[in-house]
């Protein structure tokens, strides 16, 4: 009876983890190749998903199946899915089907809206749209924390167990060394950057280049633009896009690797998990931990930068740099700037904690829609020391609110965290590390990371995934040594 209780169960959950990937690839296609004129058909595609998914989710035998499974005696791999079902028939079952499907729609046509207001600089032509999202997610907060606190059960949606407590204390923990660090920085010469223009087609050859070198399989992947590079996806199919800029290839180069971290955690999960709750990444701050440690600690330790600089001349000819030394430097410059996605690792985090701080006023009521801009730039100048001159460099920049990401930017700075104590104890069993690197070999350090992290997909919560994997708690610690260490030995501090 247990047995087929259980088979019944996974075999609806199958059928909806599939349409959930369908509904994944209407996303994509919106963000790559969609006709700017669909975006209000498509929004109703995805309601129409959304509803579809909803009732899945909510389907009153997925409770009865559940209830005839309590206290059944199951290994750890069915316990884990039923653990996850659990979860999402819970949490489906507090958001109204109606709440649901009009939360779908009304993020699908935001999308647009924010796109063509961050081409044209124009916050006021966005606020409208953006303040109906921030009203259906408050919504939808507020069911789900059913008379607790409403962002915690939003960051829940992405970092399950984590609270915002706990973010403003690791914050605390982060900011004044990370602020120290910054003016010390600052205060010294200007690494030199890179000369020239550099073409999109060189860009993109490359860019797949260091995608296969990072070990992304591209015969179950692919590679495209995008005005915010994402990864899409799980198992057989998992895409990725970036961006170019011809006077940037960083951009573009740091963008594909990045994601590329993303899509080998979900191309490197046990393919028996494929199609169930444990055949994705387990948390976003799990997730962005491998695409900043494939970017950062990895992409761009002075190992790996002497082998790009190699690509490079041999691909551009002159760049403006001479010396595998000084390209370690422009990789890691440290510059007054405005864009998140382009910060270096001194500054990046700083840029999360203006964001979880906003979001949070939003959230609360505190902030208006309205007054976004103006607390934005205010608080960015505060923060960073000068003004934002246009809302694309400043509260448009990032995609996040428009689709209804409140809970998300945590994450980035706790998937830092977490790649920091996996880079401690990655470089701790792999003392010849950067000999490999500078080979361009990857593939010791991602595949450690494909044991000790990817494979597992959601087999364990979170926190167990990182403590198991490094052999201690995750803490802010490791990264901030890191970081120090390296910026300092950069700018000879």
């Amino acid at each position: 009876m247990i047995n087929d209780t259980l088979s019944a169960l996974l075999e609806h959950q199958k059928e909806t983890e599939a349409l959930a990937q369908v509904a994944g690839r209407l996303g994509w296609d919106q963000e790559t190749v969609m006709p700017r004129g669909a975006a209000h058909q498509r929004g109703e595609e995805m309601a129409a998903m959304e509803g579809v998914l909803h009732a899945r989710r909510t389907d009153p035998r997925v409770g009865e199946w559940l209830a005839g499974l309590e206290g059944a005696d199951l290994g750890a791999v069915d316990a884990a899915k039923l653990r996850l079902i659990r979860r999402s028939f819970d949490r489906a079952s507090k958001v109204p089907a109606r709440l649901a499907s009009e939360i779908a729609r009304v993020t699908s046509v935001a999308q647009g809206k924010w796109a063509a207001a961050r081409a044209a600089d124009d916050f006021a032509a966005f606020a409208p749209v953006l303040e109906e999202v921030v009203r259906l997610k408050r919504e939808e907060g507020a069911a789900l924390a059913n008379g607790g606190d409403v962002y915690d059960a939003m960051l829940d949606d992405y970092e399950p167990e984590m609270t915002a407590a706990e973010l403003e204390a690791m914050f605390g923990q982060m900011r004044p060394r990370l602020r120290a660090l910054r003016e010390a920085v600052l205060g010294q010469p200007e690494p030199t950057a890179l000369a020239g223009q550099f073409p999109e087609d060189k860009q993109m050859a490359l860019s797949e280049m260091l995608a296969r070198t990072f070990g992304y399989d591209l015969d179950r992947g692919r590679i495209d633009k995008a005005v915010h590079p994402f990864s899409s996806g799980s198992g057989s199919d998992v895409r990725i896009t970036t961006r170019t800029n011809p006077a940037d290839p960083f951009n573009c180069f740091y963008s594909t690797i990045h994601e590329v971290g993303h899509a080998c955690y979900e191309q490197g999960i046990d393919p028996d998990f494929a199609l169930t709750p444990l055949g994705q990444g387990v948390s976003m701050g799990v997730h962005e931990s491998q695409s900043r440690i494939y970017e950062n600690q990895l992409g761009r330790s002075r190992a790996f930068t002497g082998f790009l600089f190699q690509q490079m001349q041999a691909t551009f000819g002159d760049i403006g740099i001479d010396t595998p030394e000084a390209f370690y430097a422009a990789v890691n410059r440290v510059q007054k700037d405005f864009i998140r996605t382009e910060a270096d690792e001194v500054q990046y985090n700083l840029h999360i904690m203006l964001r979880f701080d906003l979001e949070r006023a939003m959230v609360a009521g505190d902030l208006a829609v309205a007054d976004l801009e103006g607390a934005w730039n205010d608080r960015f100048e505060k923060d960073f020391g000068y003004a934002v001159p246009r809302a694309s460099l400043g509260c448009l920049q990032d995609v996040h609110w428009s689709v209804g990401l409140f809970g998300y930017f945590p994450t980035y700075s706790l998937g830092n965290v977490y790649a920091g104590c996996l880079h401690q104890a990655l470089r701790a069993d792999i003392p010849a590390l950067d000999d490999q690197l500078a080979t361009g070999e990857t593939g010791a350090a991602t595949g450690w990371l494909r044991e000790r992290v990817q494979r597992h997909g959601g087999l364990m919560k979170p926190r167990e995934v990182i403590t198991r994997a490094c052999g201690f708690a995750p803490d802010a610690g490791p990264l901030l040594d890191y970081i120090e260490a390296k910026f300092r030995g950069i700018y000879g501090l």
